[in-house]
Protein backbone atom coordinates (compact mmCIF):
# COMPACT_ATOMS: atom_id res chain seq x y z
CA UNK A 1 0.00 0.00 0.00
CA UNK A 2 1.16 3.18 -0.77
CA UNK A 3 0.66 6.88 0.06
CA UNK A 4 -0.51 8.09 -2.86
CA UNK A 5 -3.51 5.19 -1.92
CA UNK A 6 -3.92 7.83 0.88
CA UNK A 7 -4.54 10.87 -1.45
CA UNK A 8 -8.41 10.60 -1.78
CA UNK A 9 -9.17 13.36 -0.09
CA UNK A 10 -11.85 15.38 -2.15
CA UNK A 11 -15.17 16.67 -2.01
CA UNK A 12 -18.68 15.21 -3.10
CA UNK A 13 -21.19 18.08 -3.03
CA UNK A 14 -24.24 16.75 -3.51
CA UNK A 15 -27.22 19.09 -4.27
CA UNK A 16 -29.18 19.83 -1.83
CA UNK A 17 -26.79 18.55 1.10
CA UNK A 18 -24.98 21.97 2.28
CA UNK A 19 -23.61 20.42 5.31
CA UNK A 20 -21.42 18.13 3.70
CA UNK A 21 -20.04 21.32 0.58
CA UNK A 22 -19.26 22.96 4.22
CA UNK A 23 -17.71 20.08 6.39
CA UNK A 24 -15.73 19.36 2.60
CA UNK A 25 -14.17 23.16 2.34
CA UNK A 26 -13.20 22.01 6.23
CA UNK A 27 -11.57 18.77 5.20
CA UNK A 28 -9.84 19.67 2.17
CA UNK A 29 -6.13 18.61 2.51
CA UNK A 30 -3.30 19.74 0.24
CA UNK A 31 0.24 17.57 0.24
CA UNK A 32 1.91 18.99 -2.78
CA UNK A 33 5.68 17.35 -1.53
CA UNK A 34 4.10 13.72 -0.98
CA UNK A 35 6.01 11.12 -2.56
CA UNK A 36 4.06 7.87 -3.89
CA UNK A 37 7.25 5.99 -3.09
CA UNK A 38 6.49 5.70 0.48
CA UNK A 39 4.75 2.51 1.70
CA UNK A 40 3.13 0.93 4.50
CA UNK A 41 6.51 -0.71 5.82
CA UNK A 42 7.99 2.81 5.82
CA UNK A 43 5.73 3.39 8.73
CA UNK A 44 5.18 0.02 10.33
CA UNK A 45 9.40 0.14 10.80
CA UNK A 46 10.49 2.34 14.08
CA UNK A 47 13.55 2.88 12.30
CA UNK A 48 15.33 6.37 12.22
CA UNK A 49 16.29 6.76 8.71
CA UNK A 50 16.01 10.42 7.06
CA UNK A 51 13.74 8.48 4.73
CA UNK A 52 11.27 6.81 7.65
CA UNK A 53 10.98 10.18 9.29
CA UNK A 54 10.09 11.80 5.21
CA UNK A 55 7.10 9.12 4.89
CA UNK A 56 5.91 9.44 8.71
CA UNK A 57 5.81 12.66 8.01
CA UNK A 58 4.09 12.81 5.30
CA UNK A 59 1.61 9.78 6.57
CA UNK A 60 1.00 11.85 9.57
CA UNK A 61 0.55 15.30 7.88
CA UNK A 62 -3.13 13.21 5.75
CA UNK A 63 -4.04 11.64 8.99
CA UNK A 64 -3.15 14.14 11.74
CA UNK A 65 -6.23 15.57 13.44
CA UNK A 66 -4.69 18.94 14.89
CA UNK A 67 -6.10 21.68 12.99
CA UNK A 68 -4.58 23.51 10.85
CA UNK A 69 -5.03 27.21 12.29
CA UNK A 70 -4.43 26.09 16.63
CA UNK A 71 -3.85 29.96 17.31
CA UNK A 72 -3.45 30.30 21.02
CA UNK A 73 -4.30 26.57 21.47
CA UNK A 74 -1.55 24.32 22.47
CA UNK A 75 -2.20 20.95 23.02
CA UNK A 76 1.57 19.76 23.76
CA UNK A 77 1.82 22.62 26.48
CA UNK A 78 -1.52 21.42 28.41
CA UNK A 79 -0.46 17.76 27.95
CA UNK A 80 3.02 18.19 29.64
CA UNK A 81 1.04 20.85 32.53
CA UNK A 82 2.04 24.02 31.60
CA UNK A 83 -0.08 26.39 33.64
CA UNK A 84 -0.78 29.49 31.13
CA UNK A 85 -1.79 26.77 28.31
CA UNK A 86 -4.01 25.38 30.49
CA UNK A 87 -5.32 29.09 31.49
CA UNK A 88 -5.79 29.79 28.10
CA UNK A 89 -7.44 26.42 26.97
CA UNK A 90 -9.84 27.08 29.84
CA UNK A 91 -10.88 30.94 28.41
CA UNK A 92 -11.17 29.62 24.93
CA UNK A 93 -13.86 27.03 26.61
CA UNK A 94 -15.99 29.21 28.40
CA UNK A 95 -15.94 31.10 25.35
CA UNK A 96 -16.92 29.11 22.79
CA UNK A 97 -19.00 26.18 24.93
CA UNK A 98 -22.11 27.48 23.67
CA UNK A 99 -21.23 28.47 20.24
CA UNK A 100 -18.94 25.31 19.16
CA UNK A 101 -19.94 23.37 16.60
CA UNK A 102 -21.73 19.62 17.16
CA UNK A 103 -21.65 16.64 14.47
CA UNK A 104 -25.02 15.53 14.99
CA UNK A 105 -27.11 12.52 14.02
CA UNK A 106 -28.03 13.85 10.37
CA UNK A 107 -24.80 15.53 10.19
CA UNK A 108 -23.19 11.63 10.57
CA UNK A 109 -26.42 10.25 8.02
CA UNK A 110 -24.95 12.28 5.64
CA UNK A 111 -21.67 11.94 5.72
CA UNK A 112 -21.89 8.35 5.80
CA UNK A 113 -23.70 7.88 2.80
CA UNK A 114 -20.17 7.69 0.86
CA UNK A 115 -17.84 5.56 3.39
CA UNK A 116 -14.99 6.36 1.63
CA UNK A 117 -15.20 10.25 2.26
CA UNK A 118 -16.59 9.71 6.15
CA UNK A 119 -13.23 7.67 6.59
CA UNK A 120 -10.68 10.12 4.63
CA UNK A 121 -12.72 13.19 6.04
CA UNK A 122 -13.23 12.14 9.82
CA UNK A 123 -8.89 10.29 9.02
CA UNK A 124 -9.93 6.94 10.04
CA UNK A 125 -6.47 5.16 10.45
CA UNK A 126 -6.95 2.02 8.08
CA UNK A 127 -3.92 0.04 8.20
CA UNK A 128 -2.03 -1.73 10.81
CA UNK A 129 0.55 0.13 12.32
CA UNK A 130 2.48 -2.03 13.15
CA UNK A 131 3.51 -5.83 12.72
CA UNK A 132 2.60 -6.25 16.65
CA UNK A 133 -0.41 -4.71 16.51
CA UNK A 134 -1.63 -6.71 13.08
CA UNK A 135 -1.01 -9.76 15.40
CA UNK A 136 -2.56 -9.31 18.21
CA UNK A 137 -6.39 -7.88 17.45
CA UNK A 138 -8.20 -6.86 20.21
CA UNK A 139 -11.78 -7.12 20.78
CA UNK A 140 -14.49 -4.04 22.06
CA UNK A 141 -17.79 -4.42 23.19
CA UNK A 142 -19.03 -0.54 23.34
CA UNK A 143 -22.21 0.23 25.39
CA UNK A 144 -23.66 3.66 24.44
CA UNK A 145 -27.04 5.48 24.53
CA UNK A 146 -26.58 9.12 23.37
CA UNK A 147 -24.45 11.57 22.29
CA UNK A 148 -23.07 10.49 18.66
CA UNK A 149 -20.17 12.66 18.30
CA UNK A 150 -18.55 11.59 21.71
CA UNK A 151 -19.30 7.77 19.99
CA UNK A 152 -17.64 8.46 16.83
CA UNK A 153 -14.55 10.23 18.44
CA UNK A 154 -14.21 7.44 20.67
CA UNK A 155 -14.38 4.82 18.25
CA UNK A 156 -11.85 6.82 15.98
CA UNK A 157 -9.45 7.07 18.76
CA UNK A 158 -9.50 3.20 19.36
CA UNK A 159 -10.29 1.96 15.74
CA UNK A 160 -7.64 -0.08 14.27
CA UNK A 161 -8.67 -2.56 11.09
CA UNK A 162 -6.96 -5.60 12.54
CA UNK A 163 -9.58 -5.16 16.09
CA UNK A 164 -13.05 -5.67 16.53
CA UNK A 165 -15.97 -3.82 18.16
CA UNK A 166 -19.44 -5.09 18.80
CA UNK A 167 -21.81 -1.46 19.66
CA UNK A 168 -24.61 -1.97 22.06
CA UNK A 169 -26.91 0.70 21.46
CA UNK A 170 -29.75 1.37 24.57
CA UNK A 171 -32.93 0.37 23.37
CA UNK A 172 -34.45 3.35 24.88
CA UNK A 173 -32.10 5.58 22.48
CA UNK A 174 -33.79 7.73 20.17
CA UNK A 175 -34.69 6.08 16.48
CA UNK A 176 -32.31 8.69 15.02
CA UNK A 177 -29.48 7.97 16.98
CA UNK A 178 -29.89 4.27 16.42
CA UNK A 179 -29.69 5.47 12.50
CA UNK A 180 -26.89 7.18 12.89
CA UNK A 181 -25.12 4.52 14.89
CA UNK A 182 -25.93 2.09 12.67
CA UNK A 183 -24.51 4.50 9.30
CA UNK A 184 -21.54 4.73 11.27
CA UNK A 185 -20.68 1.08 11.77
CA UNK A 186 -22.02 0.08 8.34
CA UNK A 187 -19.14 1.51 7.04
CA UNK A 188 -16.38 -0.81 8.70
CA UNK A 189 -16.33 -4.56 8.32
CA UNK A 190 -14.97 -4.87 12.30
CA UNK A 191 -17.41 -2.65 13.36
CA UNK A 192 -20.92 -3.94 14.16
CA UNK A 193 -24.24 -3.21 16.50
CA UNK A 194 -24.71 -5.77 18.74
CA UNK A 195 -27.57 -8.66 17.86
CA UNK A 196 -29.54 -8.42 20.36
CA UNK A 197 -30.06 -4.91 22.60
CA UNK A 198 -31.24 -4.35 26.00
CA UNK A 199 -33.56 -1.38 27.39
CA UNK A 200 -30.60 -0.37 30.65
CA UNK A 201 -31.46 0.42 33.63
CA UNK A 202 -29.13 1.92 35.88
CA UNK A 203 -28.08 -0.94 38.41
CA UNK A 204 -29.58 -3.63 37.27
CA UNK A 205 -28.87 -6.30 35.46
CA UNK A 206 -29.34 -5.22 31.72
CA UNK A 207 -25.92 -3.30 31.78
CA UNK A 208 -24.59 -6.40 32.82
CA UNK A 209 -26.43 -8.66 29.65
CA UNK A 210 -25.44 -5.74 27.46
CA UNK A 211 -22.08 -6.86 27.78
CA UNK A 212 -22.65 -10.66 27.38
CA UNK A 213 -24.46 -10.04 23.97
CA UNK A 214 -21.52 -8.42 22.79
CA UNK A 215 -19.38 -11.38 24.09
CA UNK A 216 -21.57 -14.07 22.42
CA UNK A 217 -21.20 -12.08 18.79
CA UNK A 218 -17.92 -11.53 18.74
CA UNK A 219 -17.27 -15.25 19.89
CA UNK A 220 -18.73 -15.91 16.71
CA UNK A 221 -16.39 -13.49 14.58
CA UNK A 222 -14.01 -14.22 12.49
CA UNK A 223 -11.38 -12.22 13.75
CA UNK A 224 -8.82 -14.37 16.07
CA UNK A 225 -8.95 -11.37 19.19
CA UNK A 226 -6.56 -12.19 22.44
CA UNK A 227 -8.36 -9.55 24.67
CA UNK A 228 -12.35 -8.08 25.35
CA UNK A 229 -11.73 -4.49 26.60
CA UNK A 230 -15.42 -3.11 27.76
CA UNK A 231 -16.20 0.52 27.01
CA UNK A 232 -19.18 3.06 27.69
CA UNK A 233 -19.84 6.30 25.53
CA UNK A 234 -18.03 8.74 28.38
CA UNK A 235 -14.49 7.09 27.91
CA UNK A 236 -11.62 7.87 26.18
CA UNK A 237 -8.37 5.99 25.67
CA UNK A 238 -5.08 6.90 27.54
CA UNK A 239 -2.88 4.95 25.33
CA UNK A 240 -2.33 4.40 21.67
CA UNK A 241 -3.58 1.02 20.03
CA UNK A 242 0.10 -0.20 20.42
CA UNK A 243 0.43 0.98 23.94
CA UNK A 244 -2.48 -1.45 24.16
CA UNK A 245 -1.04 -4.13 22.55
CA UNK A 246 1.71 -3.99 24.87
CA UNK A 247 0.00 -4.09 27.95
CA UNK A 248 -1.91 -6.76 27.39
CA UNK A 249 0.99 -8.82 26.24
CA UNK A 250 2.62 -7.88 29.81
CA UNK A 251 -0.56 -9.57 31.20
CA UNK A 252 0.59 -13.08 29.54
CA UNK A 253 -3.18 -14.48 29.42
CA UNK A 254 -4.02 -12.81 33.10
CA UNK A 255 -7.13 -10.73 33.16
CA UNK A 256 -7.07 -7.19 35.36
CA UNK A 257 -10.20 -5.46 36.88
CA UNK A 258 -10.88 -3.83 40.07
CA UNK A 259 -11.37 -6.50 42.67
CA UNK A 260 -11.48 -6.68 46.52
CA UNK A 261 -12.90 -7.66 49.58
CA UNK A 262 -16.55 -6.00 50.19
CA UNK A 263 -17.99 -3.85 52.44
CA UNK A 264 -20.49 -4.80 54.87
CA UNK A 265 -22.37 -2.01 52.86
CA UNK A 266 -22.23 -3.63 49.20
CA UNK A 267 -23.13 -7.08 51.04
CA UNK A 268 -26.99 -5.95 51.05
CA UNK A 269 -26.54 -5.45 47.45
CA UNK A 270 -26.54 -9.24 46.87
CA UNK A 271 -28.36 -9.89 50.17
CA UNK A 272 -32.05 -8.94 48.96
CA UNK A 273 -34.06 -10.21 45.95
CA UNK A 274 -34.11 -6.82 43.79
CA UNK A 275 -37.12 -6.06 41.07
CA UNK A 276 -36.72 -3.64 38.04
CA UNK A 277 -38.98 -1.87 36.42
CA UNK A 278 -38.10 1.19 34.95
CA UNK A 279 -35.74 1.42 37.92
CA UNK A 280 -34.31 -1.05 40.33
CA UNK A 281 -35.82 -1.63 43.90
CA UNK A 282 -34.78 -3.46 47.05
CA UNK A 283 -37.58 -6.24 48.31
CA UNK A 284 -37.47 -7.82 51.94
CA UNK A 285 -37.40 -10.89 50.12
CA UNK A 286 -33.56 -12.10 51.04
CA UNK A 287 -31.61 -14.34 48.53
CA UNK A 288 -30.45 -17.92 49.47
CA UNK A 289 -26.05 -17.54 49.77
CA UNK A 290 -24.24 -17.29 46.39
CA UNK A 291 -23.91 -20.68 44.97
CA UNK A 292 -20.29 -20.88 44.52
CA UNK A 293 -17.22 -22.21 47.21
CA UNK A 294 -15.15 -19.09 46.98
CA UNK A 295 -15.83 -15.55 48.52
CA UNK A 296 -17.61 -12.42 46.85
CA UNK A 297 -15.46 -9.55 45.87
CA UNK A 298 -16.50 -6.12 44.47
CA UNK A 299 -15.15 -3.93 42.16
CA UNK A 300 -16.54 -1.94 38.75
CA UNK A 301 -17.99 -2.42 35.26
CA UNK A 302 -14.66 -2.10 33.69
CA UNK A 303 -12.79 -5.29 32.74
CA UNK A 304 -9.61 -6.62 30.89
CA UNK A 305 -10.48 -10.36 29.53
CA UNK A 306 -8.62 -13.06 28.15
CA UNK A 307 -10.25 -14.53 24.93
CA UNK A 308 -10.67 -18.30 27.41
CA UNK A 309 -12.17 -16.27 30.27
CA UNK A 310 -14.92 -15.22 27.73
CA UNK A 311 -15.42 -18.60 26.32
CA UNK A 312 -15.07 -20.20 29.67
CA UNK A 313 -18.33 -18.41 30.94
CA UNK A 314 -20.20 -20.30 28.38
CA UNK A 315 -19.12 -23.42 28.99
CA UNK A 316 -19.21 -24.08 32.73
CA UNK A 317 -22.01 -24.78 34.74
CA UNK A 318 -20.98 -23.42 37.82
CA UNK A 319 -20.54 -20.20 36.55
CA UNK A 320 -24.05 -20.35 34.96
CA UNK A 321 -25.54 -20.87 38.18
CA UNK A 322 -23.51 -18.06 39.69
CA UNK A 323 -24.17 -16.07 36.70
CA UNK A 324 -28.01 -16.54 37.42
CA UNK A 325 -27.91 -16.08 40.66
CA UNK A 326 -26.80 -12.87 40.10
CA UNK A 327 -30.13 -11.14 37.96
CA UNK A 328 -31.45 -9.79 40.78
CA UNK A 329 -29.00 -8.31 43.05
CA UNK A 330 -28.07 -4.65 42.85
CA UNK A 331 -25.36 -3.03 40.21
CA UNK A 332 -24.29 -6.81 39.36
CA UNK A 333 -21.53 -5.24 36.82
CA UNK A 334 -19.93 -4.49 40.41
CA UNK A 335 -19.77 -7.76 41.89
CA UNK A 336 -20.18 -10.50 39.11
CA UNK A 337 -16.61 -9.80 37.30
CA UNK A 338 -14.70 -8.94 40.13
CA UNK A 339 -16.43 -12.34 42.04
CA UNK A 340 -15.66 -14.43 38.74
CA UNK A 341 -11.77 -13.19 38.43
CA UNK A 342 -11.25 -14.92 41.95
CA UNK A 343 -12.66 -18.32 41.44
CA UNK A 344 -10.54 -21.07 41.02
CA UNK A 345 -10.05 -22.53 37.69
CA UNK A 346 -11.51 -19.62 35.71
CA UNK A 347 -8.45 -19.19 32.92
CA UNK A 348 -6.85 -15.24 33.85
CA UNK A 349 -8.14 -15.67 37.40
CA UNK A 350 -5.88 -14.35 40.31
CA UNK A 351 -6.27 -16.29 43.79
CA UNK A 352 -8.87 -15.40 46.19
CA UNK A 353 -5.99 -14.75 48.76
CA UNK A 354 -6.19 -10.81 49.92
CA UNK A 355 -2.99 -10.77 48.73
CA UNK A 356 -4.14 -10.86 45.03
CA UNK A 357 -6.35 -8.02 45.40
CA UNK A 358 -6.78 -5.35 43.26
CA UNK A 359 -8.13 -1.63 43.62
CA UNK A 360 -9.16 0.33 40.66
CA UNK A 361 -5.89 2.16 40.69
CA UNK A 362 -3.49 -1.30 40.40
CA UNK A 363 -6.13 -2.35 37.75
CA UNK A 364 -5.34 -1.39 34.22
CA UNK A 365 -8.90 -1.02 33.33
CA UNK A 366 -9.89 2.27 34.37
CA UNK A 367 -8.93 5.45 35.82
CA UNK A 368 -11.87 7.29 37.74
CA UNK A 369 -11.25 9.79 39.45
CA UNK A 370 -13.90 9.91 42.62
CA UNK A 371 -14.92 13.15 44.20
CA UNK A 372 -14.59 11.77 47.96
CA UNK A 373 -10.06 10.70 46.80
CA UNK A 374 -9.68 13.94 45.65
CA UNK A 375 -7.12 16.82 47.15
CA UNK A 376 -3.46 16.84 47.68
CA UNK A 377 -1.37 13.94 46.73
CA UNK A 378 1.02 14.71 49.06
CA UNK A 379 -1.61 14.64 51.64
CA UNK A 380 -2.67 11.81 51.25
CA UNK A 381 -5.18 12.33 48.52
CA UNK A 382 -5.48 8.93 45.60
CA UNK A 383 -5.74 11.99 42.86
CA UNK A 384 -5.23 15.77 42.55
CA UNK A 385 -8.80 17.50 42.12
CA UNK A 386 -10.78 17.71 39.08
CA UNK A 387 -10.18 20.48 36.81
CA UNK A 388 -13.59 20.07 35.18
CA UNK A 389 -16.78 18.79 36.79
CA UNK A 390 -18.17 16.07 38.82
CA UNK A 391 -21.55 14.14 37.66
CA UNK A 392 -22.35 11.66 40.34
CA UNK A 393 -19.31 11.81 42.02
CA UNK A 394 -16.92 11.11 39.19
CA UNK A 395 -14.78 13.54 37.42
CA UNK A 396 -15.56 14.77 34.08
CA UNK A 397 -11.98 15.62 32.87
CA UNK A 398 -10.89 19.34 32.07
CA UNK A 399 -7.89 19.94 30.68
CA UNK A 400 -6.08 20.49 33.88
CA UNK A 401 -6.02 16.97 34.37
CA UNK A 402 -4.62 15.70 31.05
CA UNK A 403 -0.79 15.88 32.61
CA UNK A 404 -1.71 13.93 35.04
CA UNK A 405 -4.26 11.18 33.46
CA UNK A 406 -1.11 10.34 31.00
CA UNK A 407 1.20 9.08 33.38
CA UNK A 408 -1.13 6.45 34.83
CA UNK A 409 -1.06 3.19 33.90
CA UNK A 410 -4.38 2.80 33.01
CA UNK A 411 -5.53 1.82 29.49
CA UNK A 412 -8.84 4.46 29.62
CA UNK A 413 -10.23 6.85 31.56
CA UNK A 414 -13.46 7.84 32.43
CA UNK A 415 -15.21 10.30 31.90
CA UNK A 416 -14.86 12.86 28.79
CA UNK A 417 -17.91 14.93 27.86
CA UNK A 418 -17.04 17.16 24.53
CA UNK A 419 -19.87 19.80 26.37
CA UNK A 420 -17.94 19.83 29.76
CA UNK A 421 -14.77 20.40 27.81
CA UNK A 422 -14.19 19.88 24.21
CA UNK A 423 -10.41 20.71 24.65
CA UNK A 424 -9.57 17.77 26.70
CA UNK A 425 -11.24 15.51 24.37
CA UNK A 426 -9.03 17.06 21.40
CA UNK A 427 -6.08 17.20 22.94
CA UNK A 428 -6.44 13.94 23.75
CA UNK A 429 -7.07 13.08 20.66
CA UNK A 430 -3.79 15.07 18.89
CA UNK A 431 -1.72 13.53 21.79
CA UNK A 432 -2.78 9.71 20.60
CA UNK A 433 -2.37 10.45 16.98
CA UNK A 434 0.92 11.95 17.42
CA UNK A 435 2.13 9.19 19.45
CA UNK A 436 0.61 6.90 17.38
CA UNK A 437 2.78 7.64 14.17
CA UNK A 438 5.89 8.80 16.40
CA UNK A 439 5.92 7.26 19.13
CA UNK A 440 6.78 9.38 21.48
CA UNK A 441 5.13 12.23 23.15
CA UNK A 442 3.91 15.35 21.43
Amino acid sequence: MSLCEFRKYRCHQPQKLLILTMLCIVATVVVNYASDSCTLKDIQHNTDTARDHTCRDQFYELLSLRPNKQGELNCSQIIHGDSEAIKKALEINALTKKSRFHLNEQMFLNITRDCNYFKEFRRYVTIPMSKEEDDFPIAYSMVIHEKIEMFERLLRSIYAPQNIYCIHVDGSSSALFKEAVKAITSCFENVFVASKLEQVVYASWSRVQADFNCMEDLLKSNVQWKYLLNTCGTDFPLKTNAEIVRALLTLNGRNSMESERPSSGKQQRWKYHHEVSDHISRTSTEKVPPPIDSPMFTGNAYFVVSTDFVKYLYGEPRLQKFIDWAKDTYSPDEHLWATLNRMPGVPGSSPHNNKYDQTDMTAMARMVKWSYSEGNITNGAAYPICTGTHRRAVCVYGVGDLSWLIKQHHLFANKFDPEVDNIAIHCMEDYLRYKTFYRKDL
